[in-house]
């Protein structure tokens, strides 16, 4: 492992502000970055690359990032200025420590579920606390995979990162742009899974959640924000359900992370009745 000094926002700073910036400089490089406690440990824990650690060496570093830093097997570790190390970190408190880590393939083969998964596929998400929070209530409540469809905010943006609150780094979340594909995958499920329910969402459906039967594995179809479940995935889905609300409510429908939490604990509410 080598370690390089920084003192002024040379290239390899720049490269910094642009893997936090840049969506399309993070997949050319195939790296991300990584600010806070919480997610630099979830990572390192869930078995993630970490190229590259990040810190200042006019300040005594913590025992945790010291012993994060001896810990983790790195290709190069920089050492910032306060200074530098300020103007990088998002936060109001400037992290101690912060990361690069290498990013995964979207590979939905690689994917191991159990007898009687919870599944859940999000439908070109336009917002990433959206994305972010759907991750962690994924990560709470026991779905096993999260994938997104269509052109979507990006996975790897530092709001999705930290609304996920460290969720990101176990839940699998796997990006499919084709519909081609999606179809593919779920017939692929639905051989695997005889039983397997694609259960699309809707404000308009006639079918309320509770009067559905969730404890067989279950997909669910999780609509854009602002336009919904597209009209293919609404056709794939083998029931539309609404999650009803209060008839007096001046409220149109729940934000797209609140229904999904719901939801997903809807599920295990029936299965641990059931059981």
């Amino acid at each position: 492992m080598k370690i390089q000094r920084i003192y002024s926002k040379n290239a390899q700073y720049q490269k910094f502000e642009v893997l936090k910036n840049n969506r399309n400089k993070r997949y050319k490089y195939k790296e991300f970055f990584v600010e806070g406690v919480r997610n630099i440990n979830e990572a390192i824990k869930n078995g993630w690359t970490v190229n590259s650690f990040i810190y200042s060496f006019e300040k005594k570093l913590s025992f945790w990032a010291t012993d994060t830093i001896s810990n983790t097997k790195t290709q190069t570790n920089f050492e910032l200025t306060s200074t530098l190390m300020n103007d990088l970190s998002g936060k109001s408190d400037t992290s101690e420590l912060m990361a690069i880590v290498q990013m995964r393939e979207d590979n939905l083969e690689q994917i191991k579920l159990s007898d009687n998964p919870i599944l859940a596929l999000f439908d070109r998400p336009s917002n990433k606390g959206n994305l972010g929070t759907i991750i962690r209530s994924c990560d709470a409540l026991g779905v096993e995979c999260l994938v997104i469809t269509g052109h979507a905010v990006d996975l790897y943006d530092p709001e999705t990162l930290a609304a996920s609150m460290g969720s990101f780094f176990k839940v699998p979340v796997i990006r499919i742009a084709d519909n081609d594909s999606i179809i593919s995958w779920i017939s692929a499920l639905k051989h695997q899974y005889e039983d397997l329910q694609v259960m699309g969402t809707s404000s308009h459906a006639d079918k309320e959640i509770y009067e559905c039967n969730l404890t067989s594995p279950i997909l669910f179809m999780i609509g854009n924000e602002t336009k919904g479940l597209s009209h293919k995935m609404q056709e794939i889905s083998d029931i539309v359900f609404t999650i009803p609300m209060d008839t007096s409510s001046s409220a149109s429908s729940f934000n797209v992370a609140c229904a999904a939490s719901i939801m997903f604990y809807e599920t295990v509410r029936q299965r641990s009745k059931k059981k």
